[in-house]
């Protein structure tokens, strides 16, 4: 309801105020569920070979790769799912961006992509961003434990 004080003699149509209000909360737990989903498929063929990225890390100077290219897998498959249902939304988010940031670095700049082959993992880092700050809402398993990180 605080939106629609604040912001109702702000809007062009005054009339969506309720819309707004009553649909920001689902829209942002859709948003937060959809990433998750995303990275849990992104990260599934990485969990079946935990050990197959090592090349990759070790190329991008994380050594030893043994170690990085599980915690990327587990990081990937794992972190969406706690993403996805609202489970320490916050770390597991932070965890999933700094990842991206890591992606946006190998696209941009190892492999010369520049912004055209980073521009998802930046909007994917700004998602996990977004939920990292912000956390779980009333819908996610923290609100539902009355606990959050």
């Amino acid at each position: 309801m605080a939106f629609e004080n604040s912001s109702r003699s702000r809007l062009i149509v005054p009339a969506l105020a309720p819309v707004y209000s009553s649909t920001h909360e689902i829209a942002e737990t859709i948003l937060r569920v959809a990433a998750g989903v995303l990275l849990v498929t992104h990260g599934f063929g990485k969990i079946m070979n935990p050990f197959g990225a090592v090349g990759m890390v070790e190329g991008l100077g994380f050594y030893p790769g043994v170690f990085w290219s599980p915690l990327l897998s587990a990081t990937e498959f794992f972190g969406g799912i706690l993403v996805a249902i609202g489970l320490f939304t916050r770390p597991a988010s932070f965890a999933a961006m700094i990842v991206l940031l890591v992606t946006v670095y190998f696209h941009g700049v190892v492999r010369g992509e520049g912004l055209g082959g980073a521009e998802k993992s930046i909007l994917w880092a700004a998602i996990f961003l977004f939920f990292a700050v912000r956390g779980g809402n009333s819908h996610s398993v923290d609100a539902k434990l009355g606990r959050t990180f």
